[in-house]
């Protein structure tokens, strides 16, 4: 009995100790359970919270773009009214014209029918006299004229000369673009700088070693810089910038993820325009090699003259001189297009961009005559063939034609005072303008110190000071002003 008590007392205790074992496993696990649900709970709201951001500065944009679309509708409703106020204004104006042309010509038979009655002549008669004597006067100021003209144009043949060639040069030249060595990309908001930064840098750290640029992020509101020498890299950085920025998710990840699918797409745009250039100039059988370097001289830029479309207007210019010599059209082109190949590649190796080009014109299995073209467009080397030549004065063309290249800010500054400082050094002038960017000079003369004959004489000695001391692009046209004026004051 005492043993049965005993195993009874040791049950219940065993039990309890089980009950108050199963109470704690299930306390422990209420509590495990409630701080899972907490956690969730946070996460989910820092997820929506994130979400509600994104949706609102989505929101913002729409609200910005709908003011732009109000302000260009209000802007194309004026633009409208503008037009109708004008459409009926002409009308007007045409109705009183008609009027007074009818008018006009009334008063013209009458004229003619008072003068017939006053000369007593008739009408073919008064014709044959009138006829005659302006016959007369006119023979001898057509001889005047005449002499005149042939003297100015004796002076201004060069000039003239050169004119013609310049218009024929513009008609197959290529659209050049002025290219740096900076891109600007647009932000929606400045909120927008801070995301990519990002937490102590370590955005705008990730984006800058993927791309090989700079990222420049300032006060300049609504904008960021990138920068760098290479242009294939700026345009990839540019490009998948503006794709984080429009996709709005910016971290290390993703911005390794974009700019690696960026620059496929740019080796995809390099890829298609060295091809379309080449199906543009008719050009064919070229190493895909080449056309992936003439793609990228799309990236190039020389003195601010994109190197792909010089290298397009070269070809051009040099087809037409080798059409003009009787020789190989097709060869001249070639010769052209690919005379500054080695400038794709050049900033990645030693030597010159002709020496450069010149090598893997020999490795891509050019002709003598391409290699060459390349080898001494510059005159690095010596010229072996006519199309050599061909290619050197073509590149000088495409170069030295206005607004070809850039020129220095110090340098266009002293060309225009310059002018200026010629123009004044004549007596009787009293000022003068240097304008179209150096393309033109204004002079204004005291009327009472120069007459129309010496103003002539003035504008001719300017003109040829001008082209034996200058050296400029293109032409620079002289006008001299004479005017003499009357003012009176009402009281």
């Amino acid at each position: 009995m005492l043993g049965k008590e005993r195993a009874l007392k040791q049950a219940h205790v065993i039990r309890s100790q089980a009950q108050e074992e199963a109470e704690r496993i299930k306390r422990e696990a209420e509590i495990a359970a409630k701080d899972e649900v907490y956690q969730k709970r946070e996460a989910f709201e820092r997820e929506s919270q994130e979400i509600r951001h994104e949706l609102r500065q989505f929101e913002r944009r729409l609200a910005k773009r709908e003011d732009t679309l109000d302000q260009k509708m209000d802007l194309l409703n004026k633009k409208e009214r503008y037009v109708e106020t004008l459409e009926r204004t002409l009308a007007t104006k045409r109705s009183e014209i008609e009027a007074r042309e009818s008018e006009m010509q009334n008063l013209v038979e009458q004229e003619k029918l008072t003068l017939h009655k006053v000369s007593g002549l008739s009408q073919e008669e008064a014709k044959k006299v009138v006829l005659s004597r302006v016959e007369g006067e006119v023979q001898h100021e057509a001889q005047d004229l005449v002499n005149k003209r042939v003297n100015e144009a004796k002076e201004v043949a060069d000039v003239k000369a050169r004119e013609i060639i310049s218009l024929a040069i513009q008609r197959c030249a290529a659209d050049h673009t002025a290219e740096s060595v900076v891109s600007t990309v647009e932000l929606p908001n400045d909120d927008m700088k801070g995301r990519i930064i990002g937490r102590e840098g370590r955005n705008i750290r990730a984006f800058e070693r993927a791309t090989g640029v700079d990222l420049i992020v300032d006060d300049t509101p609504g904008v960021v810089v990138v920068s760098g020498f290479d242009g294939v890299r700026r345009e990839t950085a540019r490009r998948a910038l503006e794709k984080l920025v429009t996709d709005g998710r910016i971290h290390p990840a993703r911005i390794e993820e974009v700019v690696a699918n960026t620059k496929k797409e740019v080796e995809r745009i390099i890829e298609e325009t060295g091809k379309q250039a080449a199906h543009d100039l008719g050009i064919h059988n070229l190493n895909p090699k080449e056309i992936e370097l003439i793609g990228r001289l799309k990236f190039r830029s020389s003195y601010g003259q994109n190197a792909l479309q010089h290298s397009i207007e070269v070809a051009t210019l040099a087809a037409i001189l080798a059409a003009e010599l009787k020789l190989d059209i097709q060869l001249a082109k070639r010769c052209g297009f690919l005379h500054d190949i080695g400038k794709a590649v050049d900033q990645e190796q030693e030597g010159t961009h002709p020496t450069i080009g010149a090598d893997l014109a020999k490795r891509f299995d050019e002709p003598p005559e391409v290699i060459n073209a390349i080898a001494a467009h510059h005159e690095d080397a010596k010229a072996e063939n006519l199309y050599t030549i061909i290619t050197a004065a073509a590149d000088a063309i495409s170069a030295s034609r206005p607004g070809a290249r850039r020129e220095s800010l110090e340098k266009y500054i002293k060309r225009l005072e310059r002018l200026e400082a010629i123009a004044t050094s004549y007596p009787g002038v009293e000022s003068s303008f240097a304008i179209q960017a150096g393309r033109e000079i204004r002079v204004i003369v005291n009327p009472d110190k120069v007459s129309d004959k010496n103003a002539q004489q003035m504008a001719r000695d300017i003109a040829n000071q001008i082209q034996a001391e200058l050296n400029y692009p293109g032409e620079v046209k002289v006008t001299v002003v004479r005017e003499t004026r009357v003012v009176e004051y009402a009281r």
